[in-house]
């Protein structure tokens, strides 16, 4: 029985430091992939790498320093307290570190932004201001251009007959009525847990059922003013309407 408990004991280094350099390639995998965009805002895709490389570095030495240790049979004889039982952090660190190679990131669908509902899809609160770009001509603007623009001068009559080419995912609020949908984009301030959707609606040549929720679509059309719900709102008038593939990165910043 002491040496099955010594041989244990000897096997759970090894799992940390696997856990550990596990850690480190899954960051590096997502970068190389493109898939970090999934996750955080690029600006902090430096500090990912660098951890990423830093983490297989340190289980790199972590494993030289074991496999020069194993012939001694040294069992380390310090107590730690810890929260969970002797190896059960490394094989949960690990554990999640092997889900996410098997699983890919997905991205925001329309389920997570009808949480919020259309009145804060429409209530730009958290957008930041400062993004804003005065001097875009108004058929250059992006679906997110368009929204802050609203932030500075909510005004929707002001941008009434101006041009507008957007680009984003389908939602289908229940209260709007067959003849518009929704078009919205995520924003990510830091990581994809406090993303948030923005958007605009669409007054439709055809009926929405023609576009399903979550389906890409690029529309070109004028701006008007409509009554949605009681409220007046600056909609997108389509001349045109295309689908389009998801785009690599879906997400603005």
């Amino acid at each position: 029985m002491t040496s099955k408990s010594q041989r244990f004991n000897l096997l759970l280094p090894w799992l940390d430091v696997l856990a550990v350099t596990a850690w480190g390639i899954l960051m590096l995998k997502y970068w190389l992939t493109g898939k970090l965009n999934l996750l955080i805002h690029p600006n902090y895709f430096g500090l990912v790498v660098v951890a990423g490389i830093g983490l297989i570095i340190v289980g790199l030495f972590k494993m030289q320093e074991l496999w020069q240790r194993r012939r001694r049979d040294i069992v380390s004889n310090v107590q730690h307290m810890t929260l969970f039982p002797p190896g059960w952090g490394g094989a949960l660190l690990l554990t999640a570190a092997i889900l996410g190679f098997i699983f890919t990131p997905q991205v925001f669908a329309s389920d997570k932004a009808l949480n919020r509902g259309v009145t804060d899809l429409l209530g730009t609160s958290r957008i930041k201001p400062q993004s804003f770009r005065a001097s875009i001509r108004p058929e250059e603007r992006s679906l997110v251009d368009w929204v802050r623009t609203l932030n500075v001068y909510p005004e929707p009559d002001a941008y009434t007959g101006q041009k507008a080419k957007v680009q984003g995912f389908v939602i289908h609020p229940p209260d709007l009525s067959k003849e518009y949908v929704f078009l919205a984009k995520f924003v990510l301030s830091c990581c994809a847990a406090d993303a948030y959707p923005v958007g605009l609606p669409v007054k439709l040549p055809a009926n929405q059922e023609q576009y399903a929720p979550d389906i890409w679509l690029e529309v070109e059309g004028q701006m008007a003013t409509d009554n949605l719900n009681g409220k007046r709102q600056l909609t997108i008038v389509a001349n045109a309407v295309k689908k389009i593939p998801q785009p690599q990165n879906p997400y603005s910043y």
